[in-house]
């Protein structure tokens, strides 16, 4: 069982590595996955039609169903963290640098580039998602805004935490 599993996580763990993610890593999850005789064709293309239906990042989706195909719920954690792993080692290679030149002059000057980019990002995520979110047929569906409204006040002034708004705004979605 233990040999199981660290081969799932380094299967999934090349897998990170080596694909740029997405379906790019179909192919590979395929391979892996019929080469060590863990599954057929049949069923990796059974795991990625789940994975596609079900939120979330498909690779990880695909490397959580194979791995609890595999080996069971420790196996599905362990395919995960595999996965993962070209993520976790990004950002725990850019929190060092981070942490190092904070105080630098140059990284000061490259924050003070990106901060209004990514919020201009930020916005325009904003407004394309309201053009389609708040407009109904072209025009403004003012139950939608008034949704909207109640769960920015909640956020904002009420302090709740974003899985009540999205709870409460699913249930007046319901309602109205």
């Amino acid at each position: 069982m233990i040999r199981t599993l660290f081969q799932l996580f380094w299967s999934f763990c090349q897998i990170g590595y080596t694909s740029f993610g997405g379906m790019s890593m179909v192919p590979l999850i395929n391979d892996e996955m019929v080469s060590h005789g863990w599954m057929t064709a049949s069923e990796v293309s059974d795991i990625v039609a789940i994975a596609e239906m079900t939120p979330g990042p498909i690779g990880l989706n695909c490397a959580t169903f194979a791995g609890m195909r595999v080996a069971g719920i420790l196996g599905s954690v362990i395919s995960a963290l595999g996965v993962l792993m070209p993520t976790f080692t990004i950002c725990a290679v850019a929190a060092v640098f981070f942490q190092k030149f904070k105080d630098s002059r140059i990284l000061k000057n490259i924050m003070v580039g990106v901060r209004p980019a990514a919020l201009g990002i930020i916005f325009a995520v904003m407004i394309t998602l309201s053009r389609t979110n708040y407009l109904v047929a072209g025009a403004v569906s003012f139950k939608a805004v008034a949704v909207g409204l109640i769960a920015f006040f909640l956020l904002t002034k009420g302090k709740w935490s974003v899985p009540k708004v999205l709870i409460l705004s699913a249930f007046l979605g319901l309602l109205i």
